[in-house]
């Protein structure tokens, strides 16, 4: 985090060089800023003349004219200022959407370390409030500060121009004016800190609690949940009392201040135009001068903080951006389809990094030749799902190599490398939209006979004709109105539809009934006799068909071959996990 307490030059460059590709529009405002502050102060300075050079000699027909040149005046600011704000807003509108699209697709290509370590409304709050408090520093901040400070500098030039004794006069105040913005900004800029993360706070925990409701209200955990929420919500709303209780003070201060400054500005101007130094048309533009001068400095503190926020928000998506924890497509291999050998030399690998402390797979090595099917086992933590997500390159090995068709993984395009693998996981997700849409990802080279022909081949068909809408049956979000086994068979299906190479089941029928799985299961054998296949073995009957069981125990390879041979094995480990767990769920 930049120390917010200094203007951060060198963040706030790189913030604006996202306009670059709308410069067009960025010079337009640019010159409508410049413009505008030299035309708000012409105004007052016609009604001074109307007053000292027709109104005193009674020229109604000059005063006419000229009063028509004032509206005339007014109409033209009121549209170029129109030009102005729309323009101002559009840009930044423009910018965040281009850096929406930016983020959400960086944050496709992350690998799933980063989801594992970062929580979904951090995320969420990034792509979201972070970036619209980014249009701020387009819409409120840094073209409408420039437009402010032009504003002044040009009202100062005519009220000094006009009456330098009397713009001194009302100026006496000016030190006790700025000392109040200065109080002001740093009051509040504390308190919009604190805002911005009770806000990023607050969204992690609503993702958590409703994309969990299920065990909360499972473990009746409602009233703690709901208390916890309370103390997070009144973080967040005695953050925003206090910006609230500053502003309350501020802006009443700028009024008083400027009440004493319009005072002395009369008692003053009203001494001069009794000695004749001061014109009655310079008493009547002289409180329109100060309302000019005023109001933008009142809102200046204000837009000066909305800036800093616009720029702490901008640092951390930027940082998100400058987040290379994914994996690197280096690879320009892409073949249209795989053999399938896939083969393991002694791979290492830690979540963390850290292989001494945290290792999870240790010198793993094992082939599979095309078309033949590997099962694995192993107690829970033992590296099992870890080997798949390996063989995906959602993260990247220590060391060792993996290679398919004898070709190192590194050297594979990775989209071309994951659309011939597919994986069935046994946490199924699934997204809002309808059950058709699901399985083809909404990709148009998958027709809906397709879909139908795999859906029917894996035994999901019958189900989902009864459903209202059939494949067009709108499922909610997760699948909500779906059951366990159903969600496994449309994600099953969504697997088949891409006709993969390699066919990955992560447990995937563990929690289908008896009845659903026996249907199944010989359409699992016909696929795998033309697949290589590699299946987390939870069920004996998914394990009966592999051609060879690699046995994992701590992220190390205790065994490899065929289930007769491994059984054979005296005190092997295989033997012992099939006895205690395989031939209970047998037995029952």
């Amino acid at each position: 985090m930049a120390d917010t307490e200094r203007f951060n030059f060198p963040l706030f460059r790189q913030v604006m060089r996202m306009l670059s590709p709308y410069k067009r529009t960025f010079y337009l405002t640019a010159f409508l800023t410049v413009v505008l502050a030299p035309l708000a102060v012409v105004r007052p300075k016609l009604l001074q003349t109307m007053v000292d050079d027709y109104i005193a000699i009674g020229d109604v027909h000059g005063m006419f004219i000229l009063a028509m040149g004032i509206l005339g005046l007014l109409i033209l600011e009121v549209i170029l200022r129109y030009f102005f704000l729309y323009h101002a807003d559009w840009l930044g509108q423009a910018t965040i959407r281009d850096l929406r699209v930016k983020i959400f697709n960086h944050v496709n290509s992350l690998n799933l370390n980063y989801f594992d370590k970062t929580p979904i409304g951090q995320s969420t709050t990034r792509t979201i409030s972070d970036i619209e408090s980014i249009n701020t520093i387009f819409s409120e901040g840094s073209i409408t500060i420039v437009a402010d400070l032009l504003t002044i500098v040009a009202v100062l030039v005519v009220m000094f121009f006009t009456s330098w004794k009397l713009t001194f006069m009302v100026l006496t105040v000016f030190p006790l004016l700025i000392w109040g913005s200065i109080q002001f900004k740093e009051s509040v800029r504390k308190s919009y800190e604190k805002v911005r993360n009770h806000i990023s706070t607050m969204n992690a925990f609503l993702q958590e609690r409703i994309s969990g409701m299920r065990v909360v209200q499972i473990f009746n955990a409602e009233t703690r949940e709901a208390e916890k929420f309370r103390q997070i919500n009144r973080d967040y709303t005695s953050a925003n009392l206090r910006a609230i209780f500053a502003y309350a003070i501020f802006f009443p201060v700028v009024d008083i201040i400027s009440a004493l400054s319009l005072g002395l500005m009369v008692w003053y101007g009203a001494r001069g135009v009794l000695s004749e130094e001061v014109t009655i048309g310079v008493l009547v533009a002289f409180p329109l001068y100060i309302s000019m001068l005023y109001r933008p400095i009142r809102m200046l503190a204000d837009k000066f903080n909305t800036l800093q926020m616009g720029l702490i928000a901008a640092e951390r998506v930027f940082k998100l951006l400058d987040n290379n924890d994914r994996v690197q497509n280096t690879g320009s291999f892409a073949p249209a389809s795989l053999k399938g050998e896939v083969s393991f030399d002694r791979v290492c690998f830690s979540y963390s990094g850290d292989m001494e402390k945290d290792p999870v797979l240790k010198d793993v090595s094992f082939q599979i030749n095309p078309g033949e099917t590997l099962a694995i086992v192993g107690s829970t933590g033992s590296g099992k799902t870890t080997i798949i997500s390996l063989l995906n390159r959602f993260y990247e090995i220590e060391s060792g190599h993996i290679r398919i068709d004898g070709r190192d993984l590194r050297e594979y395009d990775v989209f071309a490398l994951r659309r011939r693998v597919a994986v069935v996981l046994q946490d199924v997700f699934l997204f809002s939209g309808t059950v058709l849409e699901n399985i083809t990802l909404r990709d148009p080279n998958i027709t809906e006979q397709q879909v139908v022909e795999a859906a029917k081949m894996i035994g999901a068909h019958a189900f989902i004709q009864k459903l209202p809408g059939g494949y067009h049956y709108p499922v909610m979000e997760r699948g909500a109105t779906l059951s366990m086994g159903q969600r496994q068979l449309i994600s099953f299906v969504r697997a088949l539809v891409f006709n993969p190479d390699v066919l990955i089941l992560d447990e995937a029928t563990s929690s289908i009934d008896p009845e659903s799985e026996g249907v199944i299961q010989h359409a699992i054998e016909k696929l795998i006799a033309r697949r290589t296949s590699i299946i987390i073995a939870h069920r004996l009957s998914t394990i009966r068909h592999a051609t060879n069981i690699l046995v994992l125990d701590k992220g190390v390879v205790r065994e490899f071959g065929p289930h007769d041979q491994l059984l054979a094995l005296e005190n092997g480990r295989y033997k012992e996990l099939y006895e205690k767990q395989f031939l209970q769920i047998g037995a029952a």
